[in-house]
């Protein structure tokens, strides 16, 4: 019988440390490895012993949450973490910046009593479904499996007009290291969808467009997709590129989720093939789940191309290892070799075009 995956909660309430452990005790295949009221105690409990996984609050007096995250990640930088935040605009901001800053998941904290509500049951799942992802061993070598023949490179495909990013659980951090990577003058508009609630997206694309050389906003319905712009899918809504009139413009629309999720890496890739066919250059990179697989496949057909992030260098290797399997990835990179990757699809050195000038900032 494989042994538990061992769980270390650190909340600076009693009470929501009793109610987590019950929560995470539910699950036959977890654990709870011991409880911490405070950022010290925490730490002064992982030099007795590693879990496999630590619960953190993020609101907490003295040593917040985002405190005891950097000395986590000096001393364990492999050490899983999941921020647990509350309902609150601290609680937010705090977040989204423990994200940015090496935790590999969030979960909110339900209000009311968890053990009792719907709500409690739906957050006992998804709590469950994000430690054993974060902790699960990585896959065996795999043998790509074509779901469709994957057809020909097409010409246009050389040239693609659309860089478009699916991206879920470990996807603040990773987009932290690799949207700063890409050139001020990077030739064609950029969209994104992570898997986050509202306020999150709106955050991650501030906090993102304060580190990149590329303006990075949430998604708006009516904007142009021109160069010049990073857009975020927001949290809540589906977003998709329609093509109307010669232009492309964004369209916002609260449908039914796909694959549990909205905004989802599936509508968007596959507006994305519609509007620009063969022109698109798609990226999927660390998330859980197989959200994105479907786009992938419209946009191969299409004639476009598909990257994805290697198991390695990936929080979780679900959405990118999804696609890989089903032999629908051009490349398979690590997140380090992504945006030269990219970089180089957008430059095209026969025409003579001149190199990206990472020194130029994006305007003011």
């Amino acid at each position: 019988m494989p042994s538990r995956i061992k769980v270390l909660i650190v909340d600076d309430s009693l009470l929501a440390c009793r109610i987590l452990s019950e929560t995470v005790s539910q699950d036959p295949a977890l654990e709870v490895s011991g409880t911490a009221v405070s950022g010290p105690i925490a730490l002064a409990k992982l030099t007795q012993g590693l879990p496999d996984i630590v619960m953190l609050d993020v609101e907490m007096p003295g040593m917040d949450g985002l405190q005891v995250l950097g000395e986590i990640k000096k001393a364990y930088p492999k050490l899983p973490v999941i921020m647990c935040s509350g309902l609150t605009k601290l609680g937010n901001r705090v977040t989204m910046q423990a994200l940015m800053g090496g935790a590999s998941d969030y979960i909110t904290k339900p209000e009311g009593n968890m053990k009792v509500t719907g709500d409690g049951h739906a957050f006992s799942r998804e709590l469950s479904q994000k430690i054993k992802a974060l902790c699960a061993p990585h896959s065996p070598p795999w043998t790509p499996v074509v779901m469709d023949p994957a057809p020909a490179p097409h010409p246009g495909a050389a040239d693609p007009d659309i860089l478009a990013i699916g991206i879920s659980t470990g996807g603040p951090n990773a987009l932290a290291e690799f949207i700063p990577r890409l050139p001020a003058d990077f030739p064609a508009p950029i969209v994104i969808v992570q898997h986050m609630p509202p306020l999150f997206t709106k955050s991650l694309a501030e906090s993102l467009s304060k580190k990149s050389l590329i303006e990075v906003r949430e998604g708006v319905a009516g904007a142009r997709l021109e160069r010049g712009t990073i857009w975020i899918a927001p949290g809540g809504f589906h977003m998709e590129a329609l093509r109307r009139k010669g232009q492309v413009e964004i369209a916002i629309s609260e449908g039914p989720p796909v694959n549990s999720c909205r905004p989802s890496v599936d509508i968007l890739f596959q507006s994305v093939a519609e509007a620009y066919g063969p022109k698109v250059l798609a990226a999927v990179l660390t998330g859980m789940g197989a959200d994105g697989l479907t786009g992938c496949s419209r946009i191969r057909k299409a004639g476009g191309r598909v990257f994805v992030q290697d198991e390695a260098s990936s929080v979780v290797w679900g959405m990118p290892g999804a696609v890989a399997k089903a032999g629908l990835a051009n490349k398979v990179l690590p997140l380090n070799d992504m945006a030269a990757e990219i970089i180089s699809c957008f430059y095209n050195r026969e025409k003579n075009q001149p190199a990206p000038d990472f020194r130029t900032r994006k305007s003011d």
